[in-house]
């Protein structure tokens, strides 16, 4: 009696450990099969998923990306989401195309906001192209102003008046004669010599200011 309770008992283990072993070999499983252990959060079927799904999905994604360390961020948030959904998993008895769908899904979403923000860095970048010739623009006119406004304190006195009275306080010939109590001729023939004076030094400093740099 002994003796047969001893057999039984030895047995019953060795069906267990058989049992226990084909429970245990989760390569021969059925991606059906995967997933319904999947569902009761059997970390071994995820870890046999993700195996058997991790270098299709990544040549997949470095085709679409042609990146190797971005593809490889985008099978693991993939595979990552399948575990986080695990409870509620609905692939329709297709694991494969729901990870293949779930693929495309991330890669559209990451390109989408690559585009978005070289969009962003491209209107950066002409802001600041724009400001950069602003600010180089307002230096080089201040320069020009000062310049100016030397050659003009450099003209005779009287001449440098009749231009002042003509180009600052935009006075006409006749108002600038009767202030200064000269002809209106006079008063031409300085603005006149002025200019023919300035010109040519004020066209200079432009070409200096402006194209020697």
């Amino acid at each position: 009696m002994e003796t047969q309770t001893k057999t039984r008992l030895i047995c019953s283990n060795s069906l267990y450990l058989a049992g226990a072993n084909v429970m245990g070999n989760y390569r021969d499983y059925t991606d059906q099969e995967l997933t319904a252990l999947l569902k009761s959060s059997d970390h071994k079927a995820f870890t046999e998923i993700f195996d058997r799904y991790n270098s299709l999905l990544y040549i997949h994604a470095f085709k679409k990306l042609r990146d190797r360390e971005t593809a490889k961020d985008v099978v693991q948030d993939t595979l990552s989401a399948l575990w986080h959904k695990h409870e509620t998993l609905d692939v329709a008895n297709n694991l494969g195309g729901y990870l293949y769908t779930a693929l495309k899904h991330k890669i559209f979403d990451l390109l989408a906001r690559q585009q978005v923000g070289q969009k962003h860095v491209v209107a950066l970048q002409e802001y600041l192209n724009k400001g950069n010739f602003l600010a180089d623009h307002l230096v080089r006119e201040k320069q020009l102003a000062a310049i100016i406004e030397k050659e003009i304190a450099a003209l005779p006195p009287r001449m440098r008046e009749v231009f002042e009275l003509s180009r600052k306080e935009n006075l006409s010939h006749k108002q600038i004669a009767e202030r200064m109590a000269i002809s209106e001729q006079t008063v031409t023939d300085q603005v006149k010599k002025a200019l023919k004076i300035l010109k040519p030094r004020i066209g200079l400093v432009i070409a200096a200011i402006y194209f020697i740099r």
